[in-house]
């Protein structure tokens, strides 16, 4: 694999960015306005009914962020005239056909000058399904109208693999086939249920709450029964099923990042938009409402920081444009090349939060004590049982017989309970994950870009290797936490 200069690449190139308000997409619009301001067009699509409320959300949800202020640094009084010639936003929705651009005019200068690629960023079934997997069918048929496409960029997610243990590889799925080989997962099949079940549930005169809870439980069962933990990697999954049968000729890379964290350099270190998949754990943590855990203490969690996967993103774009290739993905994770696990998130929760204590509303600094982790679920449910909720039933019958004296006490018991339970069931299955995901593929990527030009090892680099996981978490991610997302 030879790569060219990633800069050049794109120099007056026209990208469409799918879903441009997601954390990835606002990272990847910052890096390639920053290193290439002679790229011609970044077309951002965002869901809206009009231009008018696409120009609000670039405004309010990407530009105003702290994300930008580094170019706004370096452009000084062009900042505002350099934007709004770059980006053109692009009122639609990736869950309707054609994109559901309404603008002709818009929709056909964009059919006639994209030609560099797509970036496809992102609950309930029905919004899961329309995005992750429906949206995707969608986003490949407009492609193909695109006369001078080179490349399309699929973002997934590694934890398509369900829960799945060992060595997993750079594989696709392939439609029709579930996780464990069980024939019969049919797409237009599940449209049609969630269809039905929504049709069933207005004529029940089901309220809005109630048909949300009904599609959170939907899409947790048809997960389930093919194999997978929860409504997001299935629909993921689908999606990726969806990416192999339609692609046709078109050149076509899959991403598939672990998660998430806070940027390791670029723009700056430590920028994170929302608390995002291991983070919810550190931020209870940290403001006291988390005292005990389940997990293998022992086991890997796989953890990336965005900018290393947007710079993955970018070199795969280039490394793959107008070269067809056949099911091209890239896991873009540390488990092999650098592995952290939860006893070292542990100890850098401890040590960080005792050292520098969060300081609430209140003003008053929040102490942290060491968590208690167990490692079953049953150990768990005994363990919260005697701990807290044999305590909150006598505290509940106490509070009301003086009167609810001890009201602020047993909510704040309840909240800490909520939390435990909340957190526990959404990373069940990924706190005994026993994977490790194989990184052959970008690993191959990343021997190309070292050998290319020196742009690459400055600007786009991606390897996990070069993480010291302390001093990430220590100086870096949790500052960054407790700076964007403590409220």
């Amino acid at each position: 694999m030879e790569l060219g200069s990633i800069t050049h690449f794109l120099e007056d190139k026209n990208i469409l960015v799918i879903g441009a308000a997601g954390f990835l997409a606002k990272i990847f619009v910052e890096k390639v306005l920053r290193v290439q301001p002679n790229v011609k067009k970044l077309y951002l699509l965002l869901r809206a009914t009009d231009t008018k409320s696409a120009t609000q959300r670039l405004q309010h949800e990407i530009i105003q962020k702290d994300l930008f202020r580094l170019l706004e640094e370096n452009l000084g009084a062009k900042f505002n005239s350099f934007v709004s010639e770059k980006l053109t936003v692009v009122p639609g929705d990736i869950s309707q056909e054609d994109l559901n651009l309404k603008d002709p005019i818009l929709h056909q200068q964009i059919c006639d000058q994209i030609h560099s690629n797509f970036i496809i960023f992102k609950c309930r079934y029905d919004v899961a399904l329309g995005i992750n997997t429906l949206g995707v069918k969608h986003v490949l048929n407009f492609a193909k109208s695109c006369i001078k496409l080179k490349v399309l960029v699929h973002v997934s997610t590694a934890y398509v693999c369900g829960e799945k243990g060992g060595v997993i590889l750079e594989d696709p799925y392939q439609m029709g086939v579930s996780l464990n080989g069980v024939p019969g997962l049919d797409i237009d099949m599940e449209k049609k249920m969630v269809e039905n079940k929504l049709y069933q549930l207005r004529q029940e005169g089901a309220t809005e709450e109630d048909i949300k809870i009904a599609m959170k439980e939907l899409g947790i069962k048809r997960a389930n029964a093919y194999g997978w933990p929860n409504t997001y990697v299935f629909t993921k999954a689908m999606g990726e099923m969806v990416v192999d049968t339609l692609k046709g000729n078109m050149s076509v890379v899959i991403v598939r990042p672990t998660m998430i964290t806070s940027t390791y350099r670029e723009p700056f270190p430590g920028w994170v938009e929302g608390v995002r998949t291991i983070d919810s754990i550190i931020v209870a943590y940290g403001k006291g409402k988390l005292t005990c855990f389940v997990a293998d203490i022992k086991a890997i969690f796989d953890v990336i920081p965005a900018d290393m996967v947007v710079n993955a993103i970018i070199t795969s774009m280039v490394a793959h444009a107008n070269h067809p290739c056949d099911n091209i993905i890239y896991h873009v994770g540390s488990s092999v090349a650098n592995p952290v696990r939860y006893h070292n998130l542990k100890d850098y929760g401890l040590r960080y939060f005792t050292a520098k204590p969060w300081v609430n509303k209140e003003g008053m600094p929040v102490k942290v004590g060491k968590v208690t982790v167990l490692d079953n679920i049953t150990s768990f449910q005994r363990y919260m049982f005697i701990r807290y909720l044999l305590p909150l039933k006598g505290l509940e019958i106490a509070n009301a017989a003086f009167g609810q004296y001890f009201e602020g006490t047993y909510l704040d018991m309840r909240r800490k309970i909520h939390i435990a339970m909340r957190l526990i069931d959404l990373y069940r299955p990924y706190v005994f994950f026993n994977g490790v995901f194989d990184s052959t593929n970008t690993e191959i990527l990343q021997i190309a870009a070292r050998e290319g030009e020196v742009e690459r090892e400055c600007l786009f680099y991606f390897d996990p290797k070069i993480i010291d996981w302390e001093d990430y978490f220590m100086n870096t991610h949790i500052p960054g936490l407790v700076k964007y997302c403590f409220k």
